[in-house]
């Protein structure tokens, strides 16, 4: 015999709870989902490919003046 508890509510239900109540009953009670899923999931993905894009800068960066800084040492000892 399985016994159950009170059901768990989790804190991001609180929070969509305290922004819309009738959202969360929506959600929660009649087991509606939002319109725009399809949307949200590609908003995700694009997200990501454009914070993959950010880190790949910030490394080309990095390179770019590491190679700056050695051209400018080579220059300065007289080598290139």
């Amino acid at each position: 015999m399985s016994r159950q508890g009170p059901p768990i509510i989790r804190a991001s239900e609180v929070g969509e709870y305290v922004y819309c109540a009738r959202a969360w009953w929506l959600r929660r009670v009649e087991g509606l989902e939002p319109a725009g899923r399809e949307r949200r999931s590609q908003g995700i993905v694009l997200h990501r490919r454009y914070g993959q894009t950010v880190i790949a800068s910030r490394l080309l960066l990095l390179v770019a003046g590491l190679l700056l800084g050695i051209a400018l040492l080579l220059m300065l000892t007289g080598l290139f």
